[in-house]
């Protein structure tokens, strides 16, 4: 089992080397944030980029003995499409985005991925730069998102919601983002999904000037008049190689709807592995 769980993260390493030099692209201009830079990243391209981080990580429940039915891998693909050439009215753009992530008990008996959660959406985005500097400054979506487990039965989880939010870069090296949404709970065994899932979101992100070094925090608001009642999820990264966009990955998260099928239940897991990010910051 231990070789297989190595050829896996061979594999996925693998894919990472090609993806980067595929779908995401840098230069020393964009990363100095230069306005005329990312106004035509936002005109030309790439049209096929990554939109939150995608990673393949390892861990377990934080304060536990490890054993198998505590640990596990959680993998997340995640990819957006251009669908326009040009600007629409406002100056936005209409994007296609797809997330999926997984739960995969790999120290199991037949290594079963026990939740699978589908993530699709389609919105429009507008980027911001100053009118005095030119500086890019963020960007405002709009979004109609649907998330489901592909399950039937009692095990079946599906909700759909139109979100709305944006972001904010302070500076070059940090970005403030939240994101609200007006939900649709529409499957049959998840009617009180919005008091472990949250409504709401915020988050703060930090990269160091080199780019090396990242860090960020995601807070969730569950639906209670309690002001403490939070989802949280911490990420660390480290880059391997200065000029490649693969990640030493650490990610710490705290309370519930992690997943789908068990939204229900808290969740404490620490897990360590590799991550591909976007050019600037990942969205969540």
């Amino acid at each position: 089992m231990i070789r297989k769980l190595l050829l896996i993260i061979v594999v996925i390493l693998g894919l990472g080397i090609s993806a980067e030099g595929q779908i995401i692209a840098r230069s020393d201009s964009i990363a100095r944030f230069d306005a005329d830079s990312l106004r035509r990243a936002f005109d030309s391209g790439p049209y096929f980029t990554f939109y939150k981080d995608n990673y393949f990580i390892i861990g377990t429940t934080v304060g536990y003995k490890p054993t198998k039915y505590n640990s596990n891998v959680k993998f997340q693909i995640s990819i957006q499409q251009k669908l326009t050439k040009s600007t629409l009215p406002w100056n936005t753009y209409l994007y296609l985005f797809y997330t999926q992530k997984c739960f995969w008990d790999v120290f199991r008996d037949s290594m079963p991925m026990t939740d699978l959660n589908f993530n699709p959406g389609i919105g429009l985005a507008k980027p911001f730069f100053s009118e005095t500097t030119g500086r890019y400054v963020g960007k405002a979506f709009l979004v109609l998102e649907h998330e489901s487990n592909g399950r039937d039965e009692e095990a079946s989880r599906s909700w759909d919601k139109i979100s709305f939010g944006g972001n904010i870069y302070i500076d070059q090296n940090l970005m403030v983002s939240a994101k609200f949404w007006i939900p649709i709970v529409d499957g049959k065994y998840n009617r009180d999904l919005l008091k472990y899932a949250g409504i709401f979101q915020t988050s703060v992100d930090y990269m160091s000037n080199t780019r090396r070094f990242g860090c960020s925090v995601l807070l969730v608001k569950r639906k209670s008049w309690n002001l403490f009642k939070w989802n949280m999820q911490v990420d660390l990264k480290f880059r391997i190689f200065p000029r490649d966009n693969q990640y030493l990955f650490v990610q710490y998260y705290n309370g519930y709807g992690e997943g789908l099928l068990a939204y229900k239940e808290h969740h404490s897991q620490l897990r360590v592995g590799i991550c591909l990010s976007p050019t600037f910051f990942g969205e969540y």
